[in-house]
């Protein structure tokens, strides 16, 4: 509706179908030799400024694909070679056979002319990277070859001199292997794409590959919803094996086209059943083979799921002490001590008592150490350090937390608990400090399922678990008024359960990624375009409105000096500091312009697609738990430690 619009934000196929439509009406049109002059002078200017680019273009991609090499992580590094394997040699079964056994099943052509006449060609394109530079060479040598099997030769060569560059303006199939890109970018992110959604990929990818690679890759890494930050491991990918297997099979591509329509302008195309029957044998035994041979190759090389061993090693941020965690919940305060305000207490006690909830990922849990940590946890640190007093920990269960608060055995709950109508009438809460996002978890191939509006109101009767809350239960009654709701206690009810006993677990997408993420089996489904938030509070004993205005304005103070964006970045988003070794370097190790330290690393991201993100390999097997509650948690801490709890969670 506004090619404008579309070529400014690189919408290629809203480009594509605008051109395609005004090269047609430009057609009927007498009085269009002055706009095709306008335009042929447009496009010497636009070569000129193109060719200014590309001279340039060799330094920014050197750039980009070192500073990619020097950041990439181990893990993310092992996952890009199952891509550039995949890669490298599916385009070598369908240039060296799948591509030139069709041609030869079909015509008079045989592989070999197909294949070791063209191989000086070839080998010109692989080197080169850069298909324009064989197009003349190519063409030449096809002409020779339907002048001695045509039946005109002289109409067959004038015909391909028409094809061969009309077939170049064209997506080759090696420009359209690299939408296998996609695809793995969707595996790694944790958003891999659904069997329905490739018709989608295709038609939109043949459209977008009219333009640049460059141009159509981030494009359809936005239309299918996948974190854009992986269009730098394309960047590395392609300049390793894609752009000179991608040039060789579009040059064999074009070699195909051409002959087949020479051959069928002369009639010399020919179904032969015995030939295709052999041409589809060997293609079946040679992709067999390939699949066979690549994953025999990756399951000695192995790879070891990271996401839940990065998730249960993440540490805290700002405080380095071991906080102190009670097991039991303290004696209820006096009446003499509850007539006063709980900041008074808390002063004068010299000690604040954060309640903290258990199955409250990420916000408070225990790590691999054993130790309590989480984004509430840090923040708890940060309000105890800034009243100058000390912080306790006591774990509370959601029916005692109440109690609890009310009794003045605890001054505070801190641990991702939202705010609803039903808890303002029995508790007090400070002002919001984040909001949550309303979310399905659910398995991952059910993802597409649970991804629109539209899809999650058309299922029949789904059984959904939800929370022990009543809030959440009465959102989902009016969002599916067909669904059968299951009250679960605690997700590790709904993770633990035998498949097909749930369709979907309504929760968070912020929560649900830390726990898809000790389950990768599951994944977190936003509805789009509902994009509904719950805020997430402090809660205190109703009506101590003194210690809600302390909290309230603490909470805006720690978001005008970003506390809160950057536990959020490390906590939610999953931003995690690289604890390896740092890595060689020539400017740290050679040339000594930085310290003997060498250059800090980037950090390396758990979850880089933020709160809707599953895990790295949603395929893989997790490991098992410690807990699903509490992920780290030490040997004979807290609950969930006996026996028989372990022995589920190594069944799940």
């Amino acid at each position: 509706s506004n090619p404008f619009h579309s070529l400014s934000a690189s919408i290629v196929p809203s480009v594509v179908v605008f051109s395609v439509a005004l090269g047609v009406a430009l057609i009927g049109v007498a009085e269009k030799e002055g706009l095709i002059q306008a335009l042929d002078t447009l496009k010497e200017a636009l070569s000129r400024i193109t060719s200014f680019v590309v001279r340039l273009a060799p330094y920014g991609v050197f750039a980009i694909a070192t500073h990619a090499a020097g950041t990439l992580s181990l893990s993310q590094a092992a996952s890009l070679q199952v891509y550039m394997i995949v890669y490298a040699s599916v385009a070598l079964v369908l240039a060296l056979w799948a591509v030139p056994g069709l041609v030869a099943a079909l015509t008079p052509y045989t592989w070999w002319e197909v294949i070791g006449r063209m191989r000086g060609v070839l080998i010109t394109a692989f080197a080169t990277g850069n298909l324009f530079v064989v197009l003349s060479v190519l063409t030449e040598r096809i002409k020779e070859l339907v002048r001695e099997r045509g039946r005109d030769p002289e109409r067959a060569s004038h015909f391909v001199e028409v094809v061969v560059p009309v077939a170049f303006t064209f997506p080759s199939v090696g420009k359209l292997l690299s939408l296998s890109f996609i695809l793995f970018a969707g595996w790694i992110s944790g958003y891999s794409l659904s069997v329905a959604q490739y018709p989608s990929l295709l038609a939109a990818g043949v459209a977008s590959y009219f333009g640049a690679t460059v141009v159509a890759i981030p494009f359809l890494l936005d239309l299918f919803q996948i974190p854009s930050d992986t269009f730098q491991l394309f960047l590395v990918a392609d300049n390793v094996v894609g752009l000179r297997f991608s040039t060789m099979l579009g040059a064999v591509h074009l070699i195909a086209i051409a002959l087949l329509t020479s051959a069928a302008m002369e009639g010399q195309v020919r179904f032969r059943p015995i030939a295709l029957l052999r041409y589809l044998t060997i293609t079946l035994l040679l992709v067999f083979s390939v699949i066979l041979g690549i994953r025999s190759a990756f399951e000695l090389m192995g790879h070891e799921y990271e996401g839940y061993n990065q998730f249960i090693g993440m540490q805290p941020t700002q405080n380095d002490r071991w906080p102190k965690v009670l097991e039991t919940i303290p004696e209820p305060a006096s009446d003499e001590d509850l007539a006063l305000t709980d900041l008074v207490r808390i002063l004068a006690r010299g000690t604040i008592r954060v309640g903290y909830l258990p199955d409250r990922l990420p916000w408070a849990f225990r790590n691999q150490d054993g130790r309590l940590v989480g984004f509430d946890v840090e923040m708890a640190h940060v309000l105890a350090n800034e009243l100058g007093v000390d912080v306790e920990f006591i774990r509370v269960d959601r029916e005692e937390l109440v109690s609890a608060l009310t009794s003045g055995a605890i001054d505070v709950g801190m641990s991702g608990i939202p705010l609803t109508t039903q808890s303002l009438e029995r508790l007090s809460f400070s002002k919001s400090y984040v909001d949550e996002t309303i979310a399905f978890i659910v398995r991952d191939h059910e993802r597409e399922k649970f991804g629109s509006r539209e899809s999650v109101q058309n299922l029949r009767s789904p059984t959904i678990a939800v929370p022990d809350s009543p809030y959440y239960a009465a959102k989902l009654r009016r969002y599916l008024p067909d669904a059968n709701l299951v009250v679960v206690n605690s997700p590790r009810d709904f993770f633990g359960a035998d498949e097909g006993t749930f369709d979907a677990l309504l929760y968070t997408a912020e929560s649900g990624s830390a726990w898809s993420l000790i389950y990768p089996a599951f994944t977190v489904a936003v509805p789009q375009p509902d994009i509904l938030k719950v805020p997430l509070a402090y809660a205190v004993r109703r009506g101590d409105e003194r210690m809600v205005e302390l909290l309230s304005t603490w909470i805006e103070l720690k978001h005008r000096d970003r506390t809160i964006d950057d536990l959020y970045r490390h906590w939610i988003l999953g931003r995690v500091s690289d604890q390896s070794e740092k890595r060689w370097s020539v400017i740290a190790n050679v040339l000594g312009w930085v310290g003997d330290e060498g250059p800090t690393p980037e950090p390396r991201q758990v979850d880089e697609a933020g709160p809707q993100a599953a895990s790295e390999n949603p395929r893989s097997p997790a490991p098992e738990p410690a807990t699903p509650e509490e992920p780290g948690q030490g040997e004979g801490e807290g609950e969930g430690g006996g026996e028989g709890e372990k022995d589920a969670d190594e069944s799940t």
